[in-house]
Parts: C-alpha cells; structure tokens; sequence
C-alpha cells in the first residue's frame, strides 16, 4: 500500500509540473496568433502565479479542513480544466481568465504535498519527487514543440496536456480513500542528520510568531529568487533563443525541455547522492553549477553552447529546492513546518511572478541580451543568503564553519 500511495504523489507531481514550461515555450507563436506584445508573457505569468501565491498561504486551512488527498484530486481537476480553457481561447483576455484557476489549481497541493513528504519521507524522496515535478516541466515543452514542428496549433498542446490531468483526476478519484488508510497507519519520520540542531520551536510556541524564528526569513530570500532564476528561464529562454540566436521556435521550445530536463535527471541523481552528502553539501554544489551554467550562457558563443549553458543551469537547479524544502521541519519545528512551508511557497512563487515580468519589460525595451547578466546577479543573491543561513545554522549548532 504504502508503494502504491508514494506512486500517487509522484504522479501528482507530474501533473503539477506538465502546465509550468508550457506557455513559455509557445509564446512565440502565441502571441503571433493573438497579436499581443512580447511582454505580455510576463504579465500572463503573474496572473499564473498570483493564484498560486494566495492558494499557498490558505494551504494551511485549506489542507487542514479537506485532508492533502482531497485538495490534491480538487486542485489538479481545476488545472485540467484551465488547461483545456486554453485550447478554446478566442483571445488573450481569455488565456488572462484563466491563468488564475491555473495557479490556484497549484498553490495548494504543492504546499501539502511537499509537508508531507518532508514530514514522513527521507531526503531521497524529497528529490525524486520534485524529480517527477521535472518530468512534467520536461514532456509539456517536448509535447508543444512536436505539435508546432508538425504545423500544427499550440492550442492541441494544451489539449493533450489537459487530456492528461483529467486521466490523473480519475486516478486521484479513486485513490481517496487510500489516504485515510495511510493517515492513519504512517508517523513522521524526521531525518537523521548528525548534529542536527534542536528548532527554536520551545522559545517561540505561537504560530503567529514563526517569522520571528531565526533564519526563516533569510530561507524565504534564498526560495524566491530560486523560482525566479527557474522561471524566468522557463518564460523567456524560448524568446531569448529565437531572437538572440535566432533558433527556430520549435527548436527553442525543444531546447527549453532539455532545460527542465536538466532539473529531473538532477533530482533523480540528487536522491541516491542524499544517502552520502548533506543537503547543505547539496545546495551549495548545485548553486555553483547553476553559476558556471549562467556565466557560459552570457559568453559570445554559437548557439549550441546556450544548450550546454541551459542544461547545466537545470542540473544545478536540481538538488537546491527539494533539499531547502527538507530541511525546513528539521531546522524550524514540524509543529510549524506547515504554516512555515506555506510561506516559502508563497515567497518561491512571487519570484516566480514577479521577476520574470520584470526581465521581459526590460527586454521589450532593450534586447534579450539581457537574460544571462539577470541569471547571474539571481543566483549571486541565492548564493549570498544560503551562506548567511549556513553560518547561522553552523553557529546555533556551535561548529566551526569550514
């Protein structure tokens, strides 16, 4: 029971992750057929995630009231049909309409889905979940890119996509009751790290307070420009590819794949590497590929190097946000895991929101150069607050920072 209940969630994962690349893989084309300005992309972007944020910081409630079986069946219901919304889009005021359930369809079931695994997994499990996450990211550019290739519309795109969700709504529909079974028989399973501390959760008991709780706030930086480095990337590396290295459309949204491809062969990699190196270890590691990645993508190369530079920005990626979300029970409390996760996610999808749009205003006034200097000045900011969190982490354990 407790294969075929892992089996689920990881499904569930691929769902949440199949809609995230795929409209900034299309756009190109997209907004050809609707006439709209580049730049509008970063706006449908936001709205996306403007819903994800508000359904993340009511996941709490939410998640408390209908149980995480319950929210993840509504939530990727509600997504398969925003999706299939899009394939019946007559303009960009509809795409706009429905970019909101999108991202509530999101916000929820990755915050419950994420406690839980945190709560009840090993590190292992964190990685290869938000590896099925990259399988998902992965197939929704590959399945643009073949339709566009073979002359037809980005709309059948979203079509097969949703067709998708609604196979795992069903799925989802019948396994309701697999995860009282499992409630009720599974207790957390904390990671056993060596010297790991004990969380500040005795001094500071009430919810209300939990961002006074020392390095929760920092965490919450490190969570924002994280997605804004994965999602500026996934929204305009499509554009920056057809107008920079003037890479066909169907090439660039095949290239962005390899991108998020990048991200689940790392995840995949990441959980059998939990079993010997810290998540720490881990952070800092894919930060630093992510860096060398960014920095050959700013560099006047061919074409083919910005491949090299993008998968290697997706490998670097891998093991920083399953291995943030981890720690997060072991450093802060599992009494307040949930509420604190719900903030990260929140502060994950405002980068998300926010900075993408930002670079593509940037870029419809200048030129889309201007995507790998942003890329590097993100992951420097990243790099900058996961070491403050890491010396304030070493000093409460009272190590010696290396």
């Amino acid at each position: 029971m407790a294969t075929v209940f892992l089996i689920i969630i990881y499904l569930a994962f691929i769902s949440l992750g199949l809609p995230d690349s795929m409209l900034g893989a299309a756009w190109p084309i997209i907004r050809l057929d609707f006439g709209a300005p580049v730049e509008l992309a970063g706006l449908l972007s936001m709205i996306v995630v403007a819903g994800t944020i508000i359904s993340s910081l009511a996941s709490s409630v939410v998640l408390k009231r209908l149980g995480t079986g319950m929210v993840t069946f509504i939530s990727v219901a509600v997504t398969a049909l925003a999706l299939l919304g899009f394939t019946y889009s007559s303009s960009v005021l509809w795409v706009a309409l429905l970019a909101l359930p999108l991202g509530l369809g999101a916000g929820s079931i990755d915050t419950g889905l994420n406690n839980y695994v945190a709560t009840h997994y090993k590190a292992h499990h964190m990685s290869w979940l938000h590896c099925f996450w990259g399988v998902g990211a992965m197939l929704g550019p590959i399945l643009m890119s073949r339709y566009i290739a073979n002359g037809e519309s980005w709309r059948m795109g979203f079509f097969a996509v949703s067709m998708i969700q609604f196979a795992l709504v069903v799925v989802l529909f019948f396994s309701l009751p697999l995860w009282t079974r499992v409630n009720k028989s599974s207790r957390p399973q904390p990671e056993e790290t060596p010297g790991k501390i004990e969380p500040q959760t005795a001094v500071i008991p009430a919810e209300s307070k939990v961002l006074r709780i020392k390095g929760v706030k920092l965490a919450m930086l490190t969570f924002l420009f994280y997605c804004g480095v994965e999602a500026t990337l996934g929204l305009w590396g499509s554009s920056y590819l057809v107008n920079v290295k003037q890479v066909s459309p169907a090439t660039a949204a095949g290239w962005v794949s390899l991108y998020y491809g990048g991200i689940t062969a790392g995840r995949l990699i990441t959980g059998f590497i939990t079993f010997r190196f810290s998540n720490r270890t881990l952070i800092r590691g894919g930060l630093a590929i992510s860096l060398a990645g960014a920095l050959l993508l700013a560099l006047p190369l061919p074409a083919v190097f910005s491949l090299v530079a993008f998968i290697l920005i997706g490998l670097g990626s891998a093991p920083i946000f399953p291995c943030m979300l981890h720690e997060t029970p072991a450093r802060f409390g599992a009494e307040h895991s949930q509420k604190i996760m719900g903030y990260q996610m929140a502060l994950a999808y405002t980068g998300g929101a926010f900075l993408p749009p930002l670079l593509g205003w940037a870029a419809a006034r200048s030129t889309f150069m201007i995507l790998p200097p942003a890329m590097i000045g993100y992951i420097i900011v990243m790099i900058v607050s996961s070491e403050v969190i890491n010396r304030m982490m070493s000093k409460r354990q009272g190590e010696v920072k290396v």
